[in-house]
């Protein structure tokens, strides 16, 4: 078998949710890529317009191809000549099942039922599908995860001394940051001086005399006039409307009898659309150098999170605010924030916005910008006592799941993705609530569908109890880190995830990827 990939996102592309443009397929595809290689050939291309000529050459050897489509169903390939399939990476209880902006393709039941069978990566996305395809819908569960790569640490330990972080870009550190609540307060005079108060007086408008009427009509008279002249096309009707709507409700409406006024009004815009105003100058940021490596090193209980402060879904002001408030008096409690998918430009102000309003406490926040080869993100693992995620919903979460396969255990909730691997025995599970959502790429922005709300006050309590056992209860956090790496290892190992594979596909067992060669070669020969 022959199977072709395509992902919808390129390596370094922005990720966000699972059903938008952005979403992280690349990282699907790479991870998946280790199970379909110990089942025959893997041609990863790099459009669609690749796959039906490769398809043809393959039927030309007397082959078989499959082309997976890494995207978003609506955005999947519906033209093709090489038998297709779709890997589903969604985190709602629903799937979009019907057309909007006269597009049939958002309703995803029409390409999945032409395809006939679906990949999913969590068994809450696979139920979801059968739930608008039916049960006896074929489903490949393929959890992406690289097992063998992030697995060979060692047990961590849960209260770290000294542990180093290191990354190309830059850390901010809450220690050194001189974070103050003061400092978003505006400076305003105790007292108002007599001088001061006449200057704000003189600021008001005057008062709208029947002269003052007049003024404010000649004015608009004088800016549409401008407008028409100054323009090297004809102005639009509607922007004639607009400066005659100002010119009258704002001008001379008051000026004339209610009987002319209603022989008029019909004829006017009921509300003068707003006129078009210079933007605001943005302060420009003095962001700090990201073009070296940094280093610091943490201590104590060390709790890590992975998102991007842009994508509303991972619910991170929350989750920086139970830290702060849980350890508001605890020196040696860290949590460091890895940020990924987004300029620094774009979450520096929000980011230290949240940390200045939570200011003073005593315990640390490290915040983590820039990229992490394989050593460093050992290196981060090595250093996490916990890792923290409080989002609304996961379609996988693949930093939790290469946490916990290297043994550290969780803070969570236990709902959509996570509730296939996330349970009292590997984590402290946070309750969540259900509430109204949209689905992301739904230009109506209607509440179809639902995700969940973690309980604020149960994530405190976590981060209270988790610490207390890396602290007083060593033996019980080591058998919560082996009972995590377990899980991991039954639940994406790829010789797991092979044999279920092999099955869905009715395709024969190999023990090794070199063996799918092997036989590759043979069938050449």
């Amino acid at each position: 078998m022959n199977f072709i990939l395509f992902s919808h996102t390129q390596i370094g592309a922005i990720p966000s949710v699972a059903g938008h443009t952005q979403y992280p397929y690349d990282l699907v595809l790479k991870a998946c890529q280790p199970v379909l290689e110990r089942l025959g050939r893997v041609h990863v291309v790099q459009s669609t317009a690749e796959v039906d000529p490769l398809y043809r050459q393959l039927q030309e050897q007397g082959q078989d191809g499959l082309f997976l489509s890494f995207a978003p169903v609506h955005e999947t390939a519906a033209d093709l000549r090489c038998p297709t399939l779709c890997v589903v990476a969604w985190e709602f209880d629903s799937i979009p099942d019907e057309p909007w902006d006269d597009d049939p393709a958002h309703d995803w039941r029409q390409l999945l039922g032409r395809h006939g069978r679906a990949i999913t990566l969590s068994e809450h996305t696979a139920g979801t599908v059968r739930k608008a395809m039916g049960e006896d819908f074929p489903i490949l569960v393929l959890p992406a995860m690289q097992w063998p790569q992030l697995a060979d640490q060692p047990l961590p330990a849960p209260v770290k001394t000294d542990s180093p972080i290191q990354v190309k870009g830059c850390l901010l550190d809450t220690r050194t940051l001189g974070l103050s609540v003061d400092s978003l307060l505006p400076e305003l005079p105790v007292e108002i001086t007599a001088q001061e108060q006449a200057r704000l007086d003189a600021l008001l408008p005057p008062p709208l005399t029947p002269r003052r009427r007049v003024v404010i009509a000649r004015h608009y008279l004088r800016l549409w006039l401008l407008h028409r002249l100054g323009r090297e096309v004809a102005p639009s009707p509607s922007d004639d409307r607009r400066y005659l709507g100002h010119w009258y409700w704002e001008g001379v409406r008051d000026l004339l009898p209610d009987t002319l006024h209603q022989a008029l009004a019909k004829h006017l815009p009921s509300v003068a659309a707003p006129l078009p105003v210079p933007e605001p100058q943005v302060p420009v940021l003095d962001l700090p150098d990201t073009q070296h490596w940094v280093q610091t090193d943490v201590s104590g209980v060390v709790y890590v999170s992975t998102f991007n402060p842009q994508e509303g879904q991972n619910n991170w002001p929350q989750l920086i605010s139970a830290f702060c408030w849980a350890f508001r008096d605890t020196a040696d409690a860290t949590l460091i924030l890895r940020i990924e998918g987004c300029p620094l430009a774009a979450c520096y102000t929000p980011l230290l916005t949240v940390l200045t309003q939570l200011s003073p406490f005593s315990c640390r926040v490290v915040v983590m910008y820039g990229e992490l080869d394989a050593a460093q993100q050992a290196q981060l693992q090595n250093a996490a006592s916990f890792y923290v995620n409080a989002s609304r919903a996961e379609a996988v979460c693949l930093p939790l799941m290469a946490f916990m396969a290297g043994g550290v255990p969780a803070i969570a909730p236990a709902h959509s993705a996570l509730g296939d691997y996330i349970d009292d025995s590997v984590a402290f599970v946070v309750p969540s609530s259900e509430e109204p959502a949209l689905w992301p790429h739904d230009t109506r922005q209607l509440n179809r569908t639902r995700r969940h709300r973690p309980d604020w006050g149960a994530l405190k309590n976590a981060f209270q109890a988790s610490y207390r056992l890396a602290r007083t209860q060593p033996d019980a956090y080591a058998q919560m880190a082996a009972a995590a790496q377990a899980r991991m290892q039954a639940y994406c190992a790829v010789t797991v995830l092979q044999q279920r594979a092999a099955i869905f596909f009715n395709l024969p067992l190999a023990d090794e990827p070199a063996t799918a060669a092997a036989r590759h070669a043979a069938e050449q020969a």
